[in-house]
């Protein structure tokens, strides 16, 4: 049987992962992604 706290716990440990992934990248944003925002504030 599959409980909401399993899947809560579950959820936890992706997050987590999802985090520790994220602190190893830089924090500028891409240069594409930069453009692209840059472009839809102009719309």
């Amino acid at each position: 049987m599959y409980t909401i706290e399993m899947a809560y716990a579950r959820m936890r440990e992706l997050q987590d992962q999802a985090n520790r992934s994220r602190a190893h990248r830089p924090a500028e944003p891409r240069p594409a992604v930069r453009a692209r925002f840059a472009r839809a504030k102009k719309r």
